[in-house]
């Protein structure tokens, strides 16, 4: 094989579509762009979400809720998932830095400690919020909540 020996596979190249080269070429007269109406017009370009008059989806649909601009979004970490890292691991404290380690969360996260499952290893743990039922189920078995 060599330089001036290679080809393009078969059927791989093509000629480009030739357009309003006139009606022998079989793309003349509109130049495939059919007869009247906004797109057959030079210039011609949609608007995004434009159904062409008819009322678009994004005003049809109804509206409803917002989101708060002073909202904080936080990451949940439920306790089945501090259960399993504790016995994974062995560890009795679990921090921030901890969950970041192990891929729970990312740095940017903030963490919130929910309810959820059962905890029975006593952990001290450390996170930015807990809710009510999640800081009574750790207090439970001995553990401490630390509010970072």
């Amino acid at each position: 094989m060599k330089l001036h020996t290679l080809k393009p596979a078969e059927g791989s190249v093509k000629n480009r579509k030739r357009i309003g080269r006139g009606t022998g070429s079989g793309r003349g007269g509109t130049s495939t762009r059919g007869h009247k109406g906004a797109k057959s017009r030079s210039g011609y370009k949609s608007k995004l979400g434009f159904e062409g008059g008819q009322m678009p989806l994004q005003r049809r649909v109804p509206k409803f809720g917002f989101k708060s601009l002073n909202r904080i979004e936080c990451k949940p970490i439920n306790l089945t998932a501090l259960q399993e890292l504790s016995e994974k691991f062995n560890l009795d404290t679990v921090t921030f830095d901890v969950l970041v380690e192990h891929g729970l969360v990312s740095k940017k996260d903030v963490v919130k400690v929910l309810g959820r499952g059962e905890l029975t290893a006593k952990l001290n743990v450390s996170a930015h919020y807990f809710s009510a039922s999640a800081a009574e189920a750790i207090e439970k078995v001995g553990g401490t909540v630390n509010k970072i």
